[in-house]
């Protein structure tokens, strides 16, 4: 799996998604670094096949109006410590990782995983 991660998530997220094999890049790797607009963000994703992992609603919008990033998983945990984020996605990272075979745009909570379409 390829994902992006966005500037409202630590890069420590980037760091977990890598030992577990995914190749990862956080919107700090890049050369705007946080700065980088969505639709470079976007554009990046889809041209490597990157799944977006964003707290940012207005992904949701682009991907529901424009199917622009072509898969995207919102992270809807509120504000929460970086380290139970990361417990979070140690949980559930093999079901995100099956669903996002077939499936596009998934949300996560603190207590759940929201399948859509």
């Amino acid at each position: 799996m390829r994902f992006i991660v966005d500037t409202q998530l630590p890069k420590r997220l980037c760091q977990l998604l890598a030992s577990f094999g995914a190749d990862c890049v956080h919107t700090l790797d890049l050369p705007m670094k946080n700065k980088t607009e969505d639709h470079a963000i976007i554009q990046i994703a889809n041209e490597e096949s990157r799944i977006i992992i964003t707290k940012d609603l207005d992904f949701l919008q682009s991907h529901l109006l424009f199917y622009k990033p072509e898969k995207l998983l919102l992270v809807s945990t509120g504000n929460i410590h970086n380290n139970l984020l990361l417990k979070i996605f140690e949980k559930n990272y093999s079901m995100l990782i099956n669903l996002f075979e077939h499936k596009s745009l998934i949300t996560m909570t603190k207590e759940e995983i929201i399948v859509h379409g």
